[in-house]
């Protein structure tokens, strides 16, 4: 298993100097973000990232027009359409840079489609646009040998997808290639009643990981029992990138970058426990 860090979470002014400090202290891949400037600053960033430390992952979607992307379940048809031309554009870049994949929760908040009972209720639907979703991007993904990954979050954030177990019935009724599974251990420690049992069910089915404590912020400040989830991941044979996507404690950058190298020693530590 390989730790990664979020892009927004190093030191450092430039991609270049985040890149060199990820490298210094022993981080093995970059994730970046699909906002703040979209697929033309990714690709900027890449440039002065790429030969330092591997862009691993993105996170998020946002459509050509560079609006944020999460409309693969709207029941308008041009708002998805938008969703999925945005989220192939990453995933062209996902194919150039060698990254894992794309990770996108395909929706935020309550439905946006009817309810159209006893025919078909909201998530009935909303299950098979999200079916059709996966039929286009799927292929498109395996062909530059890259994954468009689902995003379970907690009931605070999404509906639809909550559970490990909700990801992996979306990818078995897909069937097919280039589409992959999101784990995120902050989001785990709300829906799962217990973590690593849910990866030892699901597992095999994780692409890429997310690290979080219960606290929103950098594991080691709260209660997730990592030792005993990253063992699960390794019983399932998990070797992938685990990006840090959290907040980092601290009042000040100097406290803020301790605070960050004291948790990638934790995690490390219990890596080894594992």
């Amino acid at each position: 298993m390989k730790i990664a860090l979020q892009i927004g979470l190093i030191p450092g002014s430039t991609p270049a100097d985040k890149a060199k400090w990820a490298k210094d202290h022993g981080v093995e891949g970059i994730e970046v973000s699909a906002f703040g400037g979209g697929l033309e600053k990714m690709k900027r960033d890449a440039d002065s990232i790429n030969g330092i430390v591997p862009i691993c992952s993105v996170c998020g979607n946002a459509t050509p027009d560079g609006e944020r992307g999460f409309d693969f379940l709207h029941g308008e048809q041009a708002k998805r359409r938008a969703s999925i031309d945005g989220s192939k554009g990453i995933l062209e870049f996902c194919g150039q840079v060698g990254a894992v994949g794309q990770i996108v929760p395909p929706i935020f908040g309550s439905p946006v489609v009817p309810d159209l009972s006893p025919w078909m209720t909201a998530l009935e639907i909303e299950e098979k646009l999200m079916l059709e979703a996966c039929k286009e991007l799927g292929p498109f993904a395996a062909e530059r040998q890259t994954l468009f990954m689902l995003e379970p979050l907690n009931r605070y954030e999404q509906h639809y997808l909550r559970k490990q177990s909700d990801g992996v019935r979306i990818i078995e009724a897909y069937g097919g290639e280039g589409i992959g599974l999101l784990s995120d251990f902050f989001h785990m420690h709300i829906e799962e009643t217990d973590t690593p049992q849910a990866f030892r069910d699901t597992g095999k089915h994780t692409n890429h990981i997310h690290l979080a404590d219960n606290t929103r912020q950098e594991p080691g400040t709260g209660d997730i029992d990592f030792v005993a989830g990253f063992k699960a991941l390794k019983e399932v044979g998990f070797t992938g990138y685990m990006a840090y996507e959290c907040g980092i404690s601290g009042n000040t950058p100097e406290e803020k970058e301790a605070n960050l190298k004291k948790s990638l020693e934790y995690v490390r530590e219990c890596m080894g426990k594992a």
